[in-house]
This record gives C-alpha cells, structure tokens and sequence, in this order.
C-alpha cells in the first residue's frame, strides 16, 4: 500500500512469466484481495500451490530452485525428508484456489520434487472484492463454510443460493432443540443437516441422471432447486423416481425417512473400495508404526518398501449411504492413518482395471 491510499502498481522485473513462479503481490491486486482471515492449519494440496510472497524470482515455473540461487538450503532439507525427518508446517497466503508461500519455499520445491501429494501448511486466506459474480458467489461460499464449520464441499454456481441453504441449517437447528431440549450450536447442527438431508438428497441427484440434463450445474444446485420447490412452496414436481418416492413433503420427515432407510433399499449407492495408502514416516518408530497401521481393522496388507515410499497399505472401506468415495477415503486416511505418531506424510491411490489371481 503506497502514501495516500494509494496501491502499488505490479513490480516489473525483467524474468519473463513463464520462468518463475507467481507473485502474490500480483494476484493480491489483481483481485482486490485485502480482507482476510485466519485458516489455521491444514493441509494443502501442492498442486495448488503456485507462487511466493517474497521469493518469487528464486523458482521457476515448477517451483524448482534456480540455478544461479544458493543450494544449502535446499540440500539440507532433501536430506532431512530422505532420512523421514519431520519438518514444520510452511506458511502460506490463499487466495481463492491459489496458495503463495511466505515461508517455507525450499520445503514446497523439495516436496514437490519428491512427488509429495500434500503438505502441512498454517494458512491465511485473502478474500477477494465483490467485484465481479464469481467474487461475490466466492465470498458467499466462504461465509457458508465459515456460519456453518462444514469443512465438506458444497458448490453452488448461483450467487444468493447459500442463504437458503443457511436458513434450512438453522430451522434444523430449532428443531433439533425442540427434539432434546438442550441448546444446538449451529455448527453441530449443520454437521447433521449434511449428513442425514443433503448428502442424502445430492447422492440420489448424482444417481438419478438428473446432472447429464443440466451439464453446467452441480449436485449441490439440484439440492437447492428440489429442497426449495418441495419443502419450501411445495410443488408437487416429479424429479425422477428414486427422488420422488423419499422426497416427503418437507426437510425434517425427509431426514426421519432417511434415518429409518436400510441400506438394502438403496444398493446402487453402496459398494466396497479398495485403496492404496503410500505413507512416509519416521525411520525409528518404523515397527511400531507399522504394528498400529496393520492392526485397522480396514488395513489387508501393509509393507515397509524401500525407496522414495517408507510404507504401502491396502484398504478395503466401505462407502456408507451417505457419503461419497473420495469424503470415505479421505475422512479415514486423516483420522485412522494421519494420526499415528511418526506419519508424516500420506498419498491415496484408487485401483483403475484390476486383475488377480487366487493363491
């Protein structure tokens, strides 16, 4: 920010873009993104992770160190990730999908040398202005996830829709309090909105067909356009018939019907998943880990591997009737897996076309 209120112009520098990383400085004005806020730590997909705060000449485009810049550090830190040592969290700027390191750049380049997936990051989130439709719909979508705690997508293309959303959230609420007669949170409350009325209502979406009718828009705005005819002005609309035979005439008798459903009236929305978990960990807890990784009652098979790789798990979960693969997968590699001490990092891999023999 310059003297007056003025905002400073992109710097010119003289390495062209396709040469080194992004610049946050750049993106911050670009998008007029100047309010923000705490994430605290979390993990963070490298892939998204595009540019530097400050060191945004050091790396080129890939995040690989340049040649004419120091090596040390780089090099100590190859070789603490070789030996399975831990390392802090980077810290980074986001703005929208985009993550820029402030500090921490040498450990990203490292790590997405090493084909790491992900990282541990503390995060600050730049918001940007309301300057277009997709801005304002961006921040709608951030105030949800903030009102509601849900850390699960949910990914509407209308701006104003996120609001109807919030008030189904909080009549849930009430009537939860009505049902036990203690005081909700609204956070607990949408945890269960979510699971026992959306994700219900979105897996029979994405099971219906309805999404090939309406290629532009996602599960989550079916959600919003059925949950609003139905439970809010009551039109009686046909929405296909695995939809129309549960939908019941409002939200709460709805979730009753869904919580009394077996599992057998609905078997194209449950199936096993076999999953490959590659982990790194410490090398001197290596037994012990390996012992509580195989005791999971999930976990088939599990292998110390030598090279980049210190361990390959393999899972069979099962997808519940309310959740999808990558929400199953991923809500228990971080609470079974990602937990035990000396894990220190994690990637997933889903069988394509699998062939095998009987031993």
């Amino acid at each position: 920010m310059g003297s007056g209120g003025q905002r400073d112009k992109p710097e010119k520098t003289s390495t062209p873009e396709t040469e080194r990383i992004r610049r946050f400085r750049d993106e911050q004005q670009r998008e007029g993104a100047y309010e923000h806020r705490d994430r605290g730590r979390q993990t963070v997909k490298l892939s998204q992770i595009v540019g530097s705060v400050n060191r945004y000449l050091d790396f080129d485009s890939k995040f690989r160190l340049k040649k004419n810049r120091p090596r040390e550090r780089l090099l100590a830190i190859r070789s603490m990730m070789d030996r399975g040592r831990p390392l802090p969290p980077v810290d980074l700027f986001q703005i929208k999908d985009s993550y820029f390191v402030l500090d921490g750049n040498h450990r990203i380049s490292a790590a997405k040398e090493r084909g790491f997936e992900e990282i541990n990051a503390r995060v600050i989130e730049f918001l940007p202005s309301r300057g277009s439709a997709e801005n304002i719909l961006y921040r709608e979508r951030c105030d949800f996830r903030d009102r509601s705690g849900l850390r699960q997508p949910v990914e509407l293309t209308e701006p104003g829709q996120y609001r109807h959303l919030l008030r189904q959230i909080e009549s849930h609420r009430e009537f939860l309090q009505e049902q036990s007669g203690d005081e909700v949170p609204l956070k607990k409350a949408a945890e269960d909105w979510y699971k026992t009325i959306y994700r219900p209502l979105t897996g029979m979406v994405e099971k219906s067909g309805l999404l090939e009718h309406f290629p532009e828009r996602t599960a989550a705005d079916l959600y919003a356009y059925i949950s609003f005819h139905q439970w809010k002005r009551s039109h009686g609309r046909s929405f296909g018939s695995l939809i129309d035979r549960s939908i019941a005439g409002n939200m709460e008798e709805f979730r009753s019907n869904m919580k009394n459903t077996r599992e057998k009236d609905y078997p194209d929305m449950l199936r096993e998943i076999t999953v490959f978990v590659l982990i790194n960990i410490t090398a001197k807890k290596e037994s012990q880990i390996l012992d509580r990784i195989f005791a999971l009652d999930e976990v088939r098979e599990v292998h110390s591997v030598h090279g980049s790789i210190d361990v390959i798990a393999k899972l069979l979960l099962t997808r519940d009737l309310v959740s999808s693969d990558a929400e199953v997968i991923s809500r228990y590699v971080q609470k079974s897996i990602r937990h035990i001490p000396g894990v220190l990092s994690t990637q997933t891999l889903i069988p394509g076309i699998s062939k095998t023999k009987d031993s």
